[in-house]
């Protein structure tokens, strides 16, 4: 909330219905001064009316102590300030009436009546007196002198409060529309700034999953295959040395092949990490901005946090026969089918559809070991199909002695997809085997 917001919605400090302190002081040393006047002219008007001088005097202290109320009932007061004109009294209290009438929050016609009751009333009222005086011999001014005094004396009794109370009314509306918008604009902003909060937070989530999700398809397979190509070193070493040396070269290129995978992975990880600790090394100390900026700075680091995701090369369609072809080496019996003309993708779609068939091989290593294997991949004119289906393995249940699962592989295949606003759908097959389908848009 704003200062101005927080001095607007703090509670009343003043007496009775004053909202503060120095406005009770004020209304009350108006209401004094009201008093002491009307009460000096009850004497003259207890005079000419024929009653006692104290009793004149009395009815002036009261009607001009009114004013003390004139900011909780202002139509009261400008009526009094109007019954008393007639007796010559209450010209500080018409005026203050006036003015606060004007200030008030109430409807306009409400206004405008009683100013032009009161504008009527003293103008009859000085028109008669100044009649008088000149009958009397008091002015020898000419006759027109009478209705001249009269609009004179009226409107500068009636305009200049009335005018000056409908600025201040104005003025004071104006400031308290411009401190509930300024209030609601912050509101908003810091409502911005906690979703832009939250949008940066989705980010991190998101790239988190990405991260995860792209080291378990380059860790789960290279792995896999080293241990398929391990138990059968472990199994031929003896009988047939050559084939051993084979398998132990292939699981040296595996490790190899997976470590540099990870090492380009981490490389580009630790290397936005280290820009970003130079960033905080070099900038000063924060400054104490405004609301307004810290919204829109969250708004666009939110966007930018969304926007810049952490690429890494990937594979392409043009190495899955070299996948297939590891896979085969590990003792697997896969078939690799392509229909349709081969054409390029984008990366992440090429990406995907290898990623997608790669986790699914790793699945047969590890569920499915010497199942025969069939990789089908079509190119269609608006989209990318890809399946891979495996029989039912010759043991069951010897398939996954040596590779442990943690179950993200098919969550994995399916996040990628859907990402790309594809369909993607998995299970068992009715010949005991296991089918993996997915659909990739081209565009």
């Amino acid at each position: 909330m704003t200062t101005t917001g927080e001095d607007h919605t703090r509670a009343p400090t003043g007496p009775w219905w004053w909202e503060r302190r120095r406005g009770a002081v004020l209304d009350v040393g108006l209401g004094l001064a009201s008093a002491v006047e009307c009460g000096a002219e009850g004497v003259p008007f207890a005079r000419d009316a024929g009653v006692p001088v104290w009793l004149g005097v009395v009815f002036g202290l009261l009607a001009g102590s009114v004013l003390l109320v004139r900011r909780k009932w202002p139509v009261a007061v400008v009526l009094v300030a109007i019954a008393v004109t007639p007796a010559q009294m209450g010209f500080l209290m018409g005026i203050v009436g006036l003015y606060t009438l004007a200030a008030c929050e109430l409807p306009r016609r409400v206004i405008v009546a009683l100013a032009g009751m009161s504008l009527v009333g003293t103008m009859i009222v000085t028109f008669v007196r100044v009649r008088q005086d000149m009958a009397r011999g008091d002015l020898t001014l000419g006759d027109w002198f009478v209705p001249f005094a009269a609009v004179t004396t009226s409107l500068g009794l009636t305009a200049p409060p009335l005018l000056l109370g409908l600025y201040v009314g104005a003025r004071r509306r104006l400031m308290e529309s411009l401190r509930e918008r300024a209030d609601s604009l912050e509101r908003e902003l810091q409502l911005l700034a906690e979703r832009a909060e939250e949008r940066a937070e989705w980010a991190r989530s998101e790239e988190r999953t990405r991260i995860a999700r792209e080291m378990h398809d380059v860790v789960a397979h290279r792995v896999s295959l080293m241990v398929v190509h391990a138990a059968a070193l472990q199994a031929v070493a003896r009988k047939d040395p050559e084939k051993a040396v084979r398998n132990a070269a292939l699981v040296g290129d595996m490790g190899r092949q997976a470590l540099t995978e990870l090492r380009e992975m981490l490389g580009v990880l630790r290397s936005g990490d280290s820009g970003e600790a130079v960033r905080r090394r070099v900038e000063p100390e924060p400054v104490p901005v405004p609301l307004a900026a810290v919204g829109a700075a969250a708004a666009e680091a939110a966007s930018k946090a969304a926007a810049e995701v952490v690429v890494v090369d990937g594979p392409c369609l043009s190495e899955l026969e070299e996948l297939v072809g590891q896979s085969a080496a590990a003792g697997m019996v896969v078939a690799l089918s392509v229909e349709g003309e081969l054409r390029s993708y984008p990366a992440e779609v090429e990406q995907t559809a290898y990623r997608v068939v790669q986790e699914a091989l790793t699945n047969v290593h590890k569920h499915a070991a010497g199942a025969k294997t069939y990789v089908r991949l079509a190119h269609r004119a608006a989209e990318l199909a890809m399946q891979v289906e495996n029989d039912s393995p010759p043991e069951p249940g010897s398939a996954s002695a040596g590779l442990p699962s943690g179950g993200n592989g098919l969550l994995g295949m399916r996040e990628r997809v859907v990402a790309l606003g594809g369909v993607f759908v998995s299970g068992p097959t009715d010949a005991g085997g296991f089918r993996v389908s997915a659909v990739i848009p081209a565009a």
